[in-house]
C-alpha cells in the first residue's frame, strides 16, 4: 500500500526517502483529531449524530424512538434547533479540498493520485472509530486487494492486446496476399465471361440480321404482289377496251350491211339488245372472277417464296438450338465458377484457421540422441513421414522400451466380454519378441489362414483362428504367452501397417475384406505394371508407369495418379527418368513398406470416405435409414454398381445375409460406420464426373 498523504498544510511525497516524515506528520495530525474528539465526546457525551444532508434543516434534540407517549409529548414541547456541522468533519474536508487542490492531475496516474487523498480520509476515518475499526478496516482491505487484481489484470492484459494487434495485422497481409495471388485467376475469369458475352451478343446480331432481312423479304413479297394486281387490272382493263372496240368495229360493220341489205329495223334493234344482255352478263361474270380470284397469285411465285421462307426457318432454328447450347454451357460455367468460388472461401478459412493453430515445428534430430540405434536408426525412421507419424514412431520406441522391461502381464480373466485369444486367470509371462519377430509371426497367421480358406472354401473367424495357430505351434501351455505378447506389440506398434491392420482386424474395428482388398489393389497393380514392361528389366519410364497407373486405376483423378508418381519417384534425380516398379513394393525387415505403397493405402482410405461421404449427403438429413432407400442411394451416386455388389454393400451395413433383405431400421451414423469398417469403394466414375468428361469432349 502506498504511503498516506501528509495531514493538511504540507506537501505530497516524491520520493521513498520523504515517507518517514509525511509518516511523523500523519501521526500529529491523528493525535490532534483523536484529542478534539475527545473534546466533543466529553462536551456533548456522545459523537454527533448530524447527517450530511441535515444542513439548514431541524431536529428534536435528545429524541428517544423507545420511550412512552407522555415521554414523547414532554419531550416534543423542548425548543427546535438547527444542527450545525461537526468540526472534526469540517476539518477533515477542509483537508481533502487543500490534497485535492494540490494535485496534479495532468499525469497519467491522475487517478491513483486522486484516490490517495480519499484513501488517507478513511483512515483517520477508520482509526477514529474505534468500535467499527475491524469491520472497516476490512471493508477497506477488500477494496484494496480489489483495485490490486485489477491492476494486475491490466498490466497482464496489456501485452495480450498487443499480441491480438499484431496477429490482426498478419491475418491482414496474409488475406492481402491470397487475394492477390487470386487477381490473376479472378481476370482470366472475367475475360472469359466477357469473351463468352461478347459471343452471345455477336449470336443476337446476327439473329436480329436474319430477322430484318426476313422483314425485307415479305415486304418484297408484298410489293411484288402489289404490282402484280395493278398489271392484272391493267390488262383487264385493256381486253375491256379491246374489247368495245370490237364490239364498236362489228356494230359499224352492222350499220353498213343493213344500209346495203335494207334489213329490219326493229329485227336489229331485238338482236342489239339480245347482245348488251350477253355483255351484261359477261360484264357480271368478269366482276365476280376478279372479285374471287383478285388476291390470289401464281403458282410459280408463291412456291418458290416458301421454299424461301423454310429456308430462312430452317436456319434460325439452327441458330437458336446453337443459342440455347451456348446458354446452357454458359450457365454450367457460371455454376462451376461458384463452387470453384465456394471452395476458395473455404480452404481460404481453413488456411487462416491452420495458421493461428498452428505450433511450432519441433527439433526432430534430437530424437536420435536417445533412441537406440543413434541418427542411422532415425533417420530411416523418421524417412518420409510427417510430424503426426514421428509422433507415433516416437511413442512406440518409448512403449517399446517399456515393454521389454516388462516381465509378466495380468491376466484379463475368462469372461464372456473378454476375447477368446485372452481369456487367463493369473499372471503371463512376456516373451520379449522384436518387432520383426511378430511381423513374422502375423505373416505367417495371414498365410496359414489364406491356405486353410482356399482348402475348405469357408471363411473362419480370425481370432478363433489366431488362438488356434498359436495354440498348434507353440502348445496349449504358452499359447496365452505368445498371444499376450503379440497383442501387446500390436497395441503400441500403431505405425506399422501389419501389425496395426492385424490388431484393428482382430478386435473388430475393421473389416478383414478390407485388408484383402487392398493386397487385391497391389496385386492387380504389379500385374498391370509388369505387363507394360515388355523387356521385363524391372524398369518403366515416367510416362509408362502413369499410363499403367490409369488402366490399373481408371477411376482415380490425374491428382491421385500424380501423387503416385511422385512417391515412385522419391528417390530418383530430377534428371533420372526410369522407375524401378519391382522395389517399389519392397517391404523391411520389420515390415514397414515403401512410400509408394503408403500412399496408395492412404489413397483407398480418402476415396473411400469420399464415396462415403457422397452416400451421406444423397441420404439427407435422415437419421434412420432403410434398405431400400439406401440401395437407391447407392444406384444414385454410382450408376455402375451392379445388384450384386449392391447387395453386398447392404448386407455388410446390415449385419444380414444377402439372402435376408433386412427391412429393419438402422441409424446412418451406424451404417457409415459398418461400410467404413469393409471393402466398400467406387465400382464407375460418379454422375458429375460423367458429366465434365462430356462437357470437356464437347
Amino acid at each position: 500500500m502506498a504511503a498516506r498523504r501528509a495531514p493538511p498544510g504540507g506537501t505530497a511525497p516524491e520520493s521513498s526517502s520523504e515517507i518517514p516524515g509525511c509518516q511523523t506528520r500523519i501521526n500529529s495530525l491523528k493525535y490532534i483529531l483523536s484529542k478534539k474528539q475527545k473534546t466533543l465526546l466529553s462536551a456533548r457525551g456522545h459523537w454527533s449524530t448530524w447527517p450530511a444532508f441535515a444542513s439548514g434543516q431541524t431536529v428534536l434534540k435528545n429524541h428517544k424512538p423507545c420511550c412512552a407517549p407522555e415521554e414523547r409529548q414532554s419531550s416534543n414541547k423542548q425548543a427546535v434547533l438547527t444542527v450545525p456541522k461537526p468540526r472534526y468533519l469540517e476539518q477533515l474536508e477542509s483537508y481533502l479540498r487543500k490534497e485535492l487542490q494540490s494535485l496534479d492531475l495532468t499525469k497519467k496516474n491522475s487517478q491513483e493520485l486522486k484516490l490517495q487523498p480519499y484513501r488517507e480520509i478513511f483512515e483517520f476515518f477508520i482509526d477514529n472509530f474505534k468500535t467499527y475499526k475491524p469491520l472497516l478496516s476490512a471493508i477497506k482491505n477488500e477494496y484494496e486487494v480489489t483495485l490490486a487484481h485489477q491492476k494486475k489484470t491490466i498490466r497482464a492484459l496489456e501485452p495480450l492486446k498487443a499480441m491480438v494487434t499484431t496477429a490482426s495485422e498478419e491475418c491482414t497481409q496474409q488475406i492481402l496476399a491470397l487475394q492477390e495471388k487470386e487477381k490473376d485467376e479472378i481476370n482470366m475469369l472475367k475475360q472469359e465471361k466477357q469473351c463468352l458475352l461478347k459471343f452471345i451478343d455477336n449470336i443476337k446480331e446476327e439473329k436480329n440480321s436474319l430477322q430484318t432481312q426476313v422483314e425485307h423479304l415479305q415486304t418484297s413479297v408484298a410489293e411484288e404482289y402489289t404490282r402484280y394486281l395493278n398489271e392484272y387490272g391493267a390488262r383487264k382493263l385493256l381486253l375491256a377496251k379491246l374489247n368495245d372496240m370490237r364490239n364498236e368495229q362489228l356494230d359499224m360493220t352492222r350499220h353498213q350491211v343493213q344500209d346495203i341489205k335494207g334489213e329490219d329495223v326493229v329485227k336489229l334493234t331485238l338482236a342489239l339488245k339480245v347482245a348488251q344482255q350477253d355483255l351484261t352478263k359477261a360484264q357480271v361474270k368478269l366482276n365476280t372472277m376478279i372479285a374471287d380470284y383478285g388476291d390470289v397469285v401464281p403458282r410459280r411465285d408463291f412456291e418458290s417464296l416458301e421454299k424461301k421462307y423454310s429456308d430462312l426457318l430452317q436456319e434460325m432454328k439452327t441458330l437458336q438450338k446453337d443459342f440455347d447450347q451456348l446458354h446452357k454451357e454458359y450457365e454450367t460455367l457460371l455454376e462451376i465458377h461458384r463452387e470453384t468460388a465456394e471452395e476458395r472461401d473455404n480452404f481460404c478459412a481453413e488456411l487462416q484457421r491452420v495458421q493461428c493453430n498452428y505450433t511450432p515445428r519441433p527439433n526432430w534430430p534430437k530424437c536420435s540422441e536417445v533412441i537406440p540405434g543413434g541418427a542411422d536408426r532415425w533417420g530411416c525412421l523418421a524417412e518420409g513421414k510427417s510430424s503426426d507419424q514421428l509422433v507415433d514412431v516416437l511413442l512406440e520406441e518409448i512403449a517399446t522400451g517399456a515393454l521389454k522391461e516388462i516381465n509378466v502381464f495380468p491376466g484379463w480373466g475368462k469372461g464372456d466380454k473378454v476375447p477368446v485369444y485372452l481369456r487367463h486367470e493369473g499372471e503371463v509371462k512376456n516373451k520379449k519378441l522384436t518387432k520383426k519377430d511378430v511381423v513374422n509371426i502375423l505373416k505367417d497367421v495371414w498365410k496359414e489362414k489364406i491356405a486353410l480358406e482356399q482348402q475348405t472354401g469357408k471363411r473362419s473367424s480370425l481370432p478363433e483362428f489366431f488362438l488356434s495357430y498359436l495354440q498348434k505351434k507353440y502348445g496349449d501351455a504358452t499359447a496365452m504367452e505368445w498371444s499376450y505378447t503379440l497383442y501387446e506389440n500390436m497395441r503400441l506398434c500403431r505405425s506399422n501397417h501389419v501389425l496395426s491392420s492385424f490388431y484393428n482386424i482382430l478386435t473388430g474395428k475393421v473389416g478383414e475384406q478390407q485388408y484383402h482388398g487392398q493386397n487385391q489393389l497391389i496385386s492387380n497393380l504389379q500385374k498391370e505394371l509388369a505387363a507394360c514392361d515388355s523387356s521385363n528389366s524391372g524398369s518403366l519410364t515416367s510416362k509408362q508407369f502413369s499410363m499403367a497407373l490409369r488402366e490399373a486405376f481408371p477411376l482415380k483423378r490425374k491428382e491421385s495418379i500424380q501423387e503416385l508418381v511422385d512417391a515412385s519417384r522419391y528417390k530418383l534425380d530430377s534428371t533420372e527418368d526410369l522407375i524401378d516398379y519391382i522395389s517399389l513394393f519392397k517391404e523391411d525387415e520389420e515390415g514397414n513398406a515403401e512410400p509408394f505403397v503408403a500412399k496408395l493405402r492412404s489413397q483407398y482410405v480418402r476415396e473411400k470416405q469420399e464415396y462415403l461421404k457422397q452416400l451421406k449427403s444423397k441420404l439427407g438429413d435422415v437419421i434412420e435409414v432403410k434398405a431400400d432407400d439406401l440401395k437407391g442411394a447407392f444406384c444414385t451416386i454410382d450408376p455402375d454398381i451392379d445388384d450384386q455388389m449392391v447387395d453386398t454393400y447392404i448386407g455388410l451395413a446390415y449385419q444380414v445375409q444377402r439372402e435376408q433383405p433386412g427391412q429393419e431400421v438402422v441409424p446412418v451414423e451406424t451404417t457409415l460406420e459398418r461400410l467404413l469398417a469393409g471393402d466398400v469403394r467406387r465400382v464407375g466414375p460418379s454422375p458429375r464426373e460423367q458429366s465434365m468428361a462430356g462437357f470437356e469432349g464437347e
